[in-house]
């Protein structure tokens, strides 16, 4: 029974590798896919640590040109000398944009990611059906490689205030590359976009540990992600 038990453990094992490696997946598979690389940026805490399990729900939208998911990310906190806590890295909403590449297929290997801070999730709150919003980021900003990559996220109502078009255009002038990503929304899926916005917004901010400050130890390590994938997006 052992024996068999480890050779579906190792079975399955190998079939996620299989499924991290390949790039090409469906609408069914992307979410699940999705997932697994972030927790990718994740796996590398030693046997003998202790850590916390982190939930991965994002909200996504697939259409025919791209695909969008939207996450939470919580804030991770400092211990203080005076063993008292304060927010260490900010919270954000990230959004992975995806793009098609088939039916119902998207390749996850060459998305591009939005970190929206606590005020520009106000401004996407605030949106009316008529409004637009634009947002830029330079991942580089504070450092000498200022300039070298530059994001731009529009939020565009459509012309029948019946939804709105989501766009990320990325300038690499390192690779000399440009990545543009539209996602029509319609007034639906944009209302429930804005609905877990504001449920999450007090979360980003870290006011929820205002009212459960028994963060304990693991407080940084609970909201560890990939630092890679944000590319020190949270300020700006």
């Amino acid at each position: 029974m052992m024996k068999l038990t480890r050779s579906l453990l190792l079975s399955r094992n190998l079939s996620s590798e299989k499924l991290l490696v390949g790039k090409v997946v469906d609408v069914q598979e992307a979410l699940c896919l999705h997932s697994l690389l972030s927790r990718a940026g994740m796996s590398t805490t030693g046997a003998g640590e202790n850590t916390v399990p982190r939930i991965f729900a994002p909200y996504s939208i697939y259409k025919g040109k791209a695909a969008i998911c939207v996450d939470p990310i919580l804030p991770t906190f400092t211990k203080m000398d005076s063993g008292h806590f304060r927010v260490d890295r900010k919270g954000c909403i990230l959004l992975t944009f995806g793009p098609a590449i088939g039916e119902r297929k998207y390749d996850w290997g060459k998305k591009q990611v939005f970190a929206l801070s606590a005020t520009e999730i106000g401004s996407l709150i605030s949106m009316s059906p008529t409004d637009t919003s634009e947002f830029f980021h330079d991942p580089s900003m504070k450092s000498s490689n200022a300039g070298q990559v530059r994001k731009n996220l529009s939020i565009k109502a459509v012309p029948d205030a019946n939804g709105y078009f989501i766009s990320l255009n990325v300038v690499n002038n390192l690779t000399k590359t440009t990545d543009r990503f539209v996602v029509p929304v319609t007034t639906a899926e944009f209302a429930v976009m804005k609905t877990a916005c504001s449920y999450a917004l007090p979360h980003i901010i870290g006011w929820h540990r205002l009212t459960n400050p028994q963060l304990g130890d693991s407080a940084k390590k609970s909201s560890k992600i990939d630092p890679q994938l944000l590319d020190l997006e949270w300020d700006k």
